[in-house]
């Protein structure tokens, strides 16, 4: 059996060649925003046109009636022909395949769109070239002793190098390349086929995980996910960003966005922006490989996010937690690796049960971010009112999820 790795690796291309991928960057972007407004001219087409036409086309017989279905469903080989169809001769300078993979990911995205069972996303919207992260894919580079071979268009008559990287390739088999360019630097991500790595060994050993703002709490300790050494981060993303706001209005009018200052302060915002989170990618893959490797069954918690982003007071803290995150690595690593996931109910009450009688808080006895007002507890504290059991409420927490694991019955809401 065989899986897709994705490996992204750090591209180093000379001044021609950062004009080429600019270049790249800028017509793909033409072509899916080509490819939508054409989409939508089919659809709007669906409606005004009849269902069917007739047209006489002569055969052996005679003439012979042909019927036409004029209210076809567009789909992404029908927009791509009628783009070749219109294609300008500045167009033939690159490569043809750069058109199709866009028209490609267009209809994926409609799929997407129009797809009940996937989570609700929005329909495709057009590409701007102020976003940050510009980029383009391609399924004709080759990879050669560290160096990346684009496709090069016969009409293109400027220089052309390969591109050095850094970093080891896992197979001599992949799939279609993606280059971005996000901060002027640019990335190469290269999905490998890879054999299913063997399952590590059992150690016998289970423990859960209970997910809070700033940090993961789990039966063998507690670890930071924002942790000390992003507060000085934190705190330049905020002077950069007040930086932006002054810089950004002159005289009362939004004209500061064009000045040289105003994008040197933009860049370094971003810089920051990408240092908190490569930080914090690199914590979490540190700690879900740590959990694969030591345990044989790991419990974690439902979360619903959107209903906690509601608080305006935790929403930063419950972005920058990266929740969601670590539930998809933990869950392709568990996968790869043999070992079990379980994922505790959504109403299950982890925080609100005892964990020594099993009794569960309701009503105004809950415990929430203000803690207790009728009984005067603190937000970080449980007291149970019937066995008068007392413990830290994140390690009650704990004990709760991890009792999920002998007793399965209990994954319910109470």
């Amino acid at each position: 059996m065989t899986r897709i790795v994705t490996r992204t690796y750090r591209l180093y291309p000379d001044k021609t060649m950062k004009i080429v991928l600019d270049q790249l960057c800028d017509y793909r972007r033409c072509c899916w925003n080509q490819a939508l407004e054409l989409w939508n001219d089919l659809y709007d087409d669906r409606r005004i046109l009849p269902f069917y036409a007739y047209r006489f086309v002569p055969n052996k017989n005679g003439i012979k009636e042909e019927k036409i279905n004029l209210k076809t469903m567009p789909n992404w080989r029908l927009v791509r022909n009628m783009m070749v169809e219109q294609k300008q001769d500045w167009q033939y300078q690159y490569s043809a395949h750069l058109l199709q993979l866009a028209v490609q990911d267009l209809g994926k995205a409609w799929q997407a769109f129009f797809d009940k069972s996937q989570a609700r996303q929005g329909n495709p919207g057009f590409k701007s070239k102020k976003l940050p992260k510009q980029g383009f894919k391609s399924d004709q580079a080759k990879l050669k002793d560290g160096l990346l071979y684009l496709e090069k268009s016969r009409e293109y008559k400027g220089e052309w190098h390969p591109i050095k990287f850094k970093g080891r390739i896992l197979s001599d088999k992949f799939g279609v390349l993606s280059i971005t360019r996000k901060n002027d630097k640019y990335y190469l991500s290269i999905p490998f086929k890879v054999e299913d790595a063997k399952p590590w060994p059992k150690s016998g050993k289970y423990t859960a995980v209970d997910v809070n703002v700033g940090h993961f709490n789990y039966t063998e300790g507690k670890q930071l996910v924002l942790p000390k050494s992003l507060t000085k981060s934190y705190k330049k993303i905020a002077f950069y960003q007040r930086m932006l706001a002054k810089k950004r209005t002159v005289n009362g009018l939004i004209k500061g966005t064009q000045s040289n200052r105003y994008a040197k302060a933009r860049a370094k915002l971003q810089r920051e922006y990408e240092k908190c989170a490569n930080i914090q990618k690199d914590l979490m893959h540190k700690f879900t490989i740590k959990l694969v490797k030591d345990y044989d069954k790991i419990v974690i918690e439902e979360l619903s996010v959107k209903d906690m982003l509601m608080s305006h007071a935790a929403s930063k803290g419950v972005h920058r937690s990266m929740f969601g995150t670590f539930r998809q690595l933990l869950a392709y690593k568990c996968e790869w690796y043999g070992k079990e996931l379980i994922v505790a109910n959504k109403l299950y009450p982890s925080t609100q049960r005892c964990a020594n009688c099993g009794f569960v808080k309701k009503g105004d006895e809950k415990i929430t971010l203000q803690g207790n007002q009728k009984h005067g507890t603190k937000h970080n504290e449980y007291v149970c009112y019937k066995c008068r059991y007392k413990n830290d409420r994140d390690q009650n927490a704990v004990k709760n999820l991890y009792a999920l694991i002998e007793h399965p019955e209990l994954n319910k809401a109470a």
